[in-house]
């Protein structure tokens, strides 16, 4: 799967269907996790997989009570370990990078967990305490958000996202280049759609590829004038 499709096409999944993840595939989410960027490679983060019916209604009623939590058949509890992170950055290490490194391992879980078919939510609202307690988590240990994994019952509908212009500034804050669209948009979405679709069409052997080019082309042209 293309990275750009699990990014854009990854969606809140709050409605699961009660059929078990396998290992393996939680093994591979998991990895990704683990393979996220940290603060100095410290790796400052702890990922706790509860499968147990009796641990889940626990976090969900840490968790104000969501009860939907209950109907994903993986739960898994990203802690973060701050102190460890403190040593080396200070106070900004212990309350700003070691909350990044487990927030990047979190985005990454969640788009191995669509690329394998799967729905995942984030959930950052909860009582801490209670969540240590349910998975025995140390003094040392904080926990950032609890990550529902399970197979989606039915498809959930995109949001909605702000335009890439009205969150973006060139070189200093609320400095915005006049035709934003016509700047980003030729290096983007444009040549991103005609080559896709140029792809789709030698895939599908359907012999249009010189009116694909042509029409490649006018859009390139448009684009310039």
């Amino acid at each position: 799967m293309d990275v750009f499709e699990a990014i854009f096409k990854r969606r809140s999944v709050r409605n699961y269907l009660e059929v078990p993840v396998e290992w393996e595939k939680i093994g591979y989410i998991l990895e990704a996790g683990r393979a996220a960027p940290s603060a100095g490679n410290l790796q400052s983060w702890k990922f706790i997989v509860c499968t147990r019916g009796d641990q889940r209604k626990a976090l969900a009623s840490a968790a104000l009570n969501q009860r939907w939590m209950e109907t994903a058949p993986v739960h898994i509890v990203v802690c973060a370990e701050p102190k460890r992170v403190e040593i080396f950055y200070g106070i900004r290490g212990e309350r700003l990078y070691s909350v990044q490194n487990c927030a990047a391992a979190i985005q990454n879980m969640m788009l191995a967990a669509y690329a394998q078919g799967l729905g995942s939510c984030w959930i950052g609202a909860f009582d801490e305490d209670m969540v240590k307690s349910t998975c025995n988590v140390p003094d040392y240990g904080r926990p950032q958000a609890i990550l529902t994994i399970g197979y989606p019952a039915g498809e959930t509908k995109d949001p909605g996202r702000a335009a890439v212009y009205s969150v973006t500034f060139i070189g200093g804050y609320h400095s915005r280049i006049r035709d934003f669209n016509k700047v980003m948009g030729f290096h983007s979405h444009k040549v991103q759609k005609a080559f896709t679709a140029g792809k789709e069409m030698i895939e599908h052997g359907s012999g249009r590829l010189d009116r694909f080019l042509e029409k490649s082309r006018g859009l390139f042209r448009k684009d310039k004038e």
